[in-house]
Protein backbone atom coordinates (compact mmCIF):
# COMPACT_ATOMS: atom_id res chain seq x y z
CA UNK A 1 0.00 0.00 0.00
CA UNK A 2 1.12 3.43 -0.65
CA UNK A 3 0.76 7.08 0.51
CA UNK A 4 0.72 9.28 -2.55
CA UNK A 5 1.16 12.36 -0.52
CA UNK A 6 3.94 11.43 1.31
CA UNK A 7 6.49 14.22 1.60
CA UNK A 8 9.23 12.62 -0.48
CA UNK A 9 7.35 10.14 -2.51
CA UNK A 10 6.56 10.37 -6.47
CA UNK A 11 4.97 8.73 -9.35
CA UNK A 12 7.78 7.34 -10.82
CA UNK A 13 9.24 6.66 -8.05
CA UNK A 14 5.81 4.21 -6.97
CA UNK A 15 6.15 2.62 -10.56
CA UNK A 16 9.66 1.53 -10.23
CA UNK A 17 8.63 -0.01 -7.21
CA UNK A 18 6.14 -1.81 -8.14
CA UNK A 19 7.66 -3.24 -11.11
CA UNK A 20 11.26 -4.40 -8.85
CA UNK A 21 8.45 -6.14 -6.75
CA UNK A 22 6.64 -7.72 -9.72
CA UNK A 23 8.83 -10.68 -10.52
CA UNK A 24 9.17 -12.00 -6.84
CA UNK A 25 5.33 -11.50 -5.64
CA UNK A 26 1.88 -11.45 -6.44
CA UNK A 27 1.18 -8.08 -6.26
CA UNK A 28 -2.07 -6.11 -5.30
CA UNK A 29 -1.32 -2.66 -5.32
CA UNK A 30 -3.81 0.04 -2.87
CA UNK A 31 -3.43 3.14 -2.52
CA UNK A 32 -4.60 4.91 0.62
CA UNK A 33 -7.21 7.89 0.11
CA UNK A 34 -7.66 9.27 3.77
CA UNK A 35 -6.66 9.14 7.17
CA UNK A 36 -7.25 5.59 8.37
CA UNK A 37 -7.38 3.64 5.16
CA UNK A 38 -3.79 2.22 5.47
CA UNK A 39 -5.51 0.76 8.54
CA UNK A 40 -8.22 -0.55 6.83
CA UNK A 41 -6.32 -1.85 3.89
CA UNK A 42 -3.82 -3.96 6.41
CA UNK A 43 -6.63 -5.39 8.18
CA UNK A 44 -8.18 -6.87 4.94
CA UNK A 45 -4.96 -8.23 4.14
CA UNK A 46 -4.97 -10.18 7.90
CA UNK A 47 -8.67 -10.88 7.00
CA UNK A 48 -7.42 -12.25 3.11
CA UNK A 49 -4.06 -14.26 3.98
CA UNK A 50 -1.71 -12.20 2.66
CA UNK A 51 1.74 -12.91 3.15
CA UNK A 52 3.51 -9.20 3.23
CA UNK A 53 1.96 -6.11 3.62
CA UNK A 54 4.47 -3.56 2.09
CA UNK A 55 3.95 0.27 3.51
CA UNK A 56 5.49 2.85 0.80
CA UNK A 57 5.00 6.15 2.96
CA UNK A 58 6.18 7.58 5.47
CA UNK A 59 6.08 6.90 9.67
CA UNK A 60 2.06 7.77 9.70
CA UNK A 61 1.59 5.48 7.21
CA UNK A 62 3.50 2.62 8.75
CA UNK A 63 1.63 3.31 11.59
CA UNK A 64 -1.73 2.65 10.64
CA UNK A 65 0.04 -0.62 8.73
CA UNK A 66 1.34 -1.61 12.19
CA UNK A 67 -2.31 -1.03 13.91
CA UNK A 68 -3.88 -2.33 10.94
CA UNK A 69 -1.51 -5.58 10.83
CA UNK A 70 -2.51 -6.22 14.35
CA UNK A 71 -6.07 -5.33 14.52
CA UNK A 72 -6.50 -8.75 16.20
CA UNK A 73 -3.66 -8.68 18.17
CA UNK A 74 0.15 -10.16 17.66
CA UNK A 75 0.22 -13.33 15.54
CA UNK A 76 3.40 -15.29 14.30
CA UNK A 77 1.35 -16.46 11.58
CA UNK A 78 -0.14 -13.01 9.88
CA UNK A 79 1.34 -10.93 7.70
CA UNK A 80 4.64 -9.96 7.70
CA UNK A 81 5.60 -6.09 7.22
CA UNK A 82 8.19 -4.22 4.65
CA UNK A 83 8.57 -0.56 4.92
CA UNK A 84 9.81 1.47 2.03
CA UNK A 85 10.28 4.91 3.69
CA UNK A 86 8.81 7.89 1.70
CA UNK A 87 8.46 10.27 4.60
CA UNK A 88 9.43 13.52 5.93
CA UNK A 89 11.85 11.39 8.80
CA UNK A 90 11.18 7.68 8.61
CA UNK A 91 12.39 7.12 12.11
CA UNK A 92 11.16 3.74 12.18
CA UNK A 93 13.15 2.77 9.44
CA UNK A 94 16.26 4.10 10.17
CA UNK A 95 15.79 2.58 13.70
CA UNK A 96 15.81 -0.54 11.80
CA UNK A 97 18.95 0.56 9.42
CA UNK A 98 16.64 0.17 6.57
CA UNK A 99 17.95 3.03 3.54
CA UNK A 100 16.25 6.26 3.96
CA UNK A 101 15.53 6.02 0.60
CA UNK A 102 12.68 3.84 -1.00
CA UNK A 103 14.95 2.71 -3.73
CA UNK A 104 17.58 0.97 -1.29
CA UNK A 105 15.14 -0.14 0.90
CA UNK A 106 13.57 -2.04 -1.76
CA UNK A 107 16.66 -3.91 -2.86
CA UNK A 108 16.94 -4.64 0.86
CA UNK A 109 13.51 -5.94 1.36
CA UNK A 110 14.11 -8.03 -1.89
CA UNK A 111 16.71 -9.60 -0.65
CA UNK A 112 14.87 -10.05 2.55
CA UNK A 113 12.13 -11.86 1.37
CA UNK A 114 14.01 -14.14 -1.35
CA UNK A 115 16.30 -15.64 1.91
CA UNK A 116 13.22 -16.11 4.26
CA UNK A 117 14.75 -12.98 6.64
CA UNK A 118 12.36 -11.28 9.20
CA UNK A 119 12.89 -9.61 12.23
CA UNK A 120 10.60 -9.52 15.03
CA UNK A 121 10.21 -6.35 17.04
CA UNK A 122 8.53 -5.05 19.95
CA UNK A 123 6.31 -2.10 19.67
CA UNK A 124 4.22 0.40 22.76
CA UNK A 125 0.40 0.27 22.94
CA UNK A 126 -0.89 3.48 23.67
CA UNK A 127 -4.31 2.53 25.34
CA UNK A 128 -5.69 0.51 22.11
CA UNK A 129 -3.04 1.62 19.85
CA UNK A 130 0.19 0.48 18.71
CA UNK A 131 3.27 2.83 18.44
CA UNK A 132 6.27 2.42 16.71
CA UNK A 133 8.97 4.29 18.11
CA UNK A 134 7.09 7.38 20.09
CA UNK A 135 4.74 8.89 21.82
CA UNK A 136 4.25 11.96 23.74
CA UNK A 137 2.28 14.56 25.52
CA UNK A 138 2.21 18.29 25.99
CA UNK A 139 5.16 20.68 24.37
CA UNK A 140 5.83 18.34 21.42
CA UNK A 141 2.27 16.64 20.39
CA UNK A 142 1.64 21.01 20.78
CA UNK A 143 4.54 21.65 18.05
CA UNK A 144 3.03 18.44 16.10
CA UNK A 145 -0.44 19.65 15.86
CA UNK A 146 0.63 23.26 14.73
CA UNK A 147 3.34 21.63 12.13
CA UNK A 148 -0.05 19.65 10.80
CA UNK A 149 -1.87 22.89 10.41
CA UNK A 150 1.05 24.52 8.20
CA UNK A 151 1.37 21.59 6.05
CA UNK A 152 -2.84 22.24 5.72
CA UNK A 153 -1.86 25.06 4.43
CA UNK A 154 0.89 24.06 2.27
CA UNK A 155 3.86 24.48 3.94
CA UNK A 156 6.48 21.80 3.04
CA UNK A 157 7.75 19.36 6.12
CA UNK A 158 11.36 20.12 6.45
CA UNK A 159 13.50 20.75 10.13
CA UNK A 160 12.93 24.62 9.50
CA UNK A 161 8.88 24.15 9.22
CA UNK A 162 9.51 22.43 12.91
CA UNK A 163 12.29 25.05 14.66
CA UNK A 164 9.75 27.69 13.58
CA UNK A 165 6.56 25.48 15.72
CA UNK A 166 8.73 24.98 18.17
CA UNK A 167 9.64 28.37 18.73
CA UNK A 168 6.43 29.69 18.24
CA UNK A 169 4.66 27.05 20.68
CA UNK A 170 7.07 27.41 23.41
CA UNK A 171 6.81 31.16 23.49
CA UNK A 172 3.41 31.99 22.89
CA UNK A 173 1.40 28.81 22.56
CA UNK A 174 2.25 26.21 25.29
CA UNK A 175 1.05 27.12 29.57
CA UNK A 176 4.79 27.11 30.69
CA UNK A 177 3.46 27.85 34.35
CA UNK A 178 1.17 25.19 34.99
CA UNK A 179 1.83 21.98 34.53
CA UNK A 180 -0.37 19.58 34.29
CA UNK A 181 1.15 16.15 33.81
CA UNK A 182 1.54 13.15 36.51
CA UNK A 183 3.23 9.85 36.15
CA UNK A 184 2.04 6.56 37.27
CA UNK A 185 3.42 3.19 37.60
CA UNK A 186 2.28 0.07 39.09
CA UNK A 187 3.91 -0.30 42.77
CA UNK A 188 5.77 3.25 42.70
CA UNK A 189 4.80 6.39 43.55
CA UNK A 190 3.42 9.18 41.48
CA UNK A 191 5.33 11.67 39.87
CA UNK A 192 3.31 14.93 40.00
CA UNK A 193 4.06 18.35 37.93
CA UNK A 194 5.61 17.42 34.67
CA UNK A 195 4.86 19.82 31.74
CA UNK A 196 5.68 17.20 29.00
CA UNK A 197 6.17 13.63 28.71
CA UNK A 198 7.84 11.33 25.64
CA UNK A 199 7.34 7.47 25.36
CA UNK A 200 10.30 5.64 23.92
CA UNK A 201 10.25 2.75 22.09
CA UNK A 202 13.53 2.90 20.56
CA UNK A 203 16.03 5.45 20.01
CA UNK A 204 16.83 7.91 18.49
CA UNK A 205 13.04 9.88 19.00
CA UNK A 206 13.25 11.68 15.58
CA UNK A 207 15.44 13.19 13.20
CA UNK A 208 16.33 17.21 12.92
CA UNK A 209 17.36 16.39 8.75
CA UNK A 210 19.90 13.95 9.30
CA UNK A 211 21.09 14.43 12.94
CA UNK A 212 18.97 12.41 15.61
CA UNK A 213 17.02 13.58 18.68
CA UNK A 214 17.51 11.70 21.34
CA UNK A 215 15.59 11.81 24.70
CA UNK A 216 15.65 8.53 25.51
CA UNK A 217 18.90 6.61 24.32
CA UNK A 218 18.72 3.06 25.84
CA UNK A 219 15.16 2.58 24.50
CA UNK A 220 15.32 -0.71 22.18
CA UNK A 221 12.92 -2.72 20.08
CA UNK A 222 13.84 -5.69 22.51
CA UNK A 223 13.28 -4.21 25.65
CA UNK A 224 10.04 -2.26 27.58
CA UNK A 225 9.47 1.25 26.99
CA UNK A 226 11.23 4.23 28.14
CA UNK A 227 10.09 8.05 29.53
CA UNK A 228 11.52 11.10 29.61
CA UNK A 229 9.78 13.83 31.63
CA UNK A 230 10.00 17.52 32.22
CA UNK A 231 9.09 19.30 35.20
CA UNK A 232 10.59 22.68 34.24
CA UNK A 233 9.97 25.07 30.70
CA UNK A 234 12.08 27.18 32.64
CA UNK A 235 13.80 28.93 29.22
CA UNK A 236 17.89 28.26 30.47
CA UNK A 237 17.53 24.35 31.56
CA UNK A 238 15.29 23.93 28.49
CA UNK A 239 17.61 25.06 25.67
CA UNK A 240 20.71 23.06 27.79
CA UNK A 241 18.39 19.93 27.52
CA UNK A 242 17.79 20.42 24.35
CA UNK A 243 21.09 20.64 23.21
CA UNK A 244 21.86 17.46 24.98
CA UNK A 245 19.43 15.71 23.35
CA UNK A 246 20.99 16.49 20.01
CA UNK A 247 24.95 15.30 21.10
CA UNK A 248 25.58 11.66 20.61
CA UNK A 249 25.07 9.77 24.23
CA UNK A 250 23.98 6.75 25.45
CA UNK A 251 23.00 7.21 28.79
CA UNK A 252 19.83 9.46 30.03
CA UNK A 253 19.89 12.96 30.22
CA UNK A 254 19.92 13.69 34.21
CA UNK A 255 18.72 16.74 35.85
CA UNK A 256 16.76 18.42 38.85
CA UNK A 257 13.79 18.92 36.71
CA UNK A 258 13.89 15.63 34.44
CA UNK A 259 12.42 12.13 35.00
CA UNK A 260 13.63 8.80 33.58
CA UNK A 261 12.25 5.82 33.21
CA UNK A 262 13.81 2.32 31.39
CA UNK A 263 12.47 -0.55 30.60
CA UNK A 264 8.47 -0.17 31.89
CA UNK A 265 6.20 -3.22 31.25
CA UNK A 266 3.36 -0.05 32.24
CA UNK A 267 2.59 4.07 32.97
CA UNK A 268 -0.22 5.91 32.96
CA UNK A 269 -0.04 9.42 32.16
CA UNK A 270 -2.88 11.63 33.58
CA UNK A 271 -3.34 14.87 33.19
CA UNK A 272 -5.24 17.63 35.32
CA UNK A 273 -6.86 19.35 31.89
CA UNK A 274 -7.44 18.47 28.24
CA UNK A 275 -3.75 17.89 26.48
CA UNK A 276 -1.98 17.25 23.41
CA UNK A 277 -1.33 13.71 22.16
CA UNK A 278 0.60 12.74 19.46
CA UNK A 279 1.50 8.88 18.52
CA UNK A 280 4.72 7.91 16.04
CA UNK A 281 4.67 11.94 15.04
CA UNK A 282 0.75 12.14 14.45
CA UNK A 283 -1.08 14.01 16.25
CA UNK A 284 -4.29 12.43 18.17
CA UNK A 285 -6.09 15.26 19.61
CA UNK A 286 -6.07 15.58 23.24
CA UNK A 287 -6.37 13.49 25.93
CA UNK A 288 -6.48 13.41 30.32
CA UNK A 289 -5.33 9.96 30.38
CA UNK A 290 -3.28 7.93 28.65
CA UNK A 291 -1.67 4.17 29.50
CA UNK A 292 1.27 3.03 28.19
CA UNK A 293 2.26 -0.51 27.51
CA UNK A 294 5.00 -2.79 26.26
CA UNK A 295 4.16 -5.06 23.59
CA UNK A 296 7.12 -7.51 23.05
CA UNK A 297 7.99 -9.12 19.70
CA UNK A 298 4.46 -7.91 18.20
CA UNK A 299 5.33 -8.01 14.77
CA UNK A 300 7.51 -9.31 12.15
CA UNK A 301 9.44 -6.87 10.26
CA UNK A 302 10.70 -7.38 6.34
CA UNK A 303 15.07 -7.14 6.71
Amino acid sequence: MANPKATASSLRARHLLVRAFADDLDLEIADTGHRGHATQLARRAVDEGHDVVIALGGDGTVNETVNGLLAYGPDVKGPALAVLPCGSTNVFARALGIPNEPIGATRLALDALRAGRYRSVGLGLADNRYFTFCAGMGLDAEVIRAVETYRLAGKRSDPALYGRAIVRQFFSGTDRRRPALTLERPGLASVEDLFMVLVGNTSPWTYLGRRPVNPTPRAHFNTGLDLFGVRSLALRPVLLTAARMLLPRTNPIHGADLVNVHDATEVTVRSSRPIAFQLDGDYLGERESVTFRSAPRAIRVVI
